[in-house]
């Protein structure tokens, strides 16, 4: 953990493509806490109340994550539902601009899905600004990303201020495909050069690492996606934010080339 403190947290949200931070997270105005995985795994797949149960058992030097929403007078476990952060919502940074509240975070596995460039800048940074982070499906593809369990008014207010005043252009939905699973180990995406493409699709063709944390219905996971434009589209393919840094899709590709509608880069519940 680089910093306890939020304001003093080194990632500004222009990194926000990046998996921030790397161990699941107590997050709360005046600190970070880390939180330790529970020492054993579930065997089924965990939905709601046996997920906020999971998840509540996670713990810190300061107890657990039921403990320590109690002790920041925050709404309990029971009262929140699974979101899937997918770049600077995730970043202790911003969350402390946004005034989100206590809110743990937890480090996941996506499978069948990526996170990927929105094609569409928030200007409200300084410049370049920010590009935001939407998700997209390529068959075989693996790579870590976060899960909150937040309260319905903190779901809202992420996706308001992903709206940044225009209402409709961000929208929390539920993923009709793809695998998410608790990531307990550091994890290594494919390679661009495990990446085939055939003129139409794009897909992974190397087999992906073993699972080793219990698999979440991520058909009851809200995640918020870009329905304005949808995400960037490089010549038919993906500017996927693992092989891609921000400064390096924003001086070298972005607006340089057309968008994918959201609704054919993913499928909804």
């Amino acid at each position: 953990m680089e910093s306890s403190t939020p304001r003093l947290w080194p990632y500004t949200p222009s990194n926000s493509p990046i998996a921030l931070p790397k161990e699941s997270i107590f997050f709360c105005s005046s600190e970070i806490i880390p939180l330790q995985f529970p020492s054993q795994t579930s065997s089924e797949v965990l939905a709601g109340p046996s997920l906020q149960a999971y998840c509540s058992t996670f713990t810190s030097e300061s107890g657990t994550v039921d403990e320590l929403l109690a002790a920041h007078d925050a709404p309990p476990m029971q009262e929140r539902r699974p979101f899937l952060l997918l770049g600077e919502l995730a970043n202790p940074y911003r969350l402390q601009d946004i005034g989100i509240g206590p809110l743990p975070i937890y480090t996941v596995r996506l499978s069948g899905l990526c996170r990927t460039y929105v094609d569409a800048l928030d200007n409200r940074e300084v410049k370049p600004g920010v590009i935001h982070i939407t998700l997209a499906r390529t068959a075989g593809w693996w790579e870590k990303s976060h899960l909150a369990l937040a309260t319905v008014d903190q779901m809202k207010q992420m996706v308001f201020w992903l709206d940044k005043g225009r209402k409709g252009t961000w929208k929390a939905v539920k993923p009709a495909e793809g695998m998410l699973h608790f990531e307990t180990q550091q994890l290594m995406p494919p390679t661009v050069e495990n990446i085939t493409w055939n003129g139409h699709v794009e897909s992974v063709d190397v087999q992906a690492p073993a699972f080793n944390g219990s698999q979440i219905d991520l058909k009851q996971v809200m995640v918020p996606i870009h329905t304005d434009y949808g995400c960037y589209d490089n010549r038919g393919r993906l500017a996927r934010c693992v092989h891609i840094g921000q400064r390096a899709f924003h001086e070298d590709m972005f607006r340089r080339g057309s968008s994918k509608k959201w609704s054919d880069i993913l499928d909804i519940c």
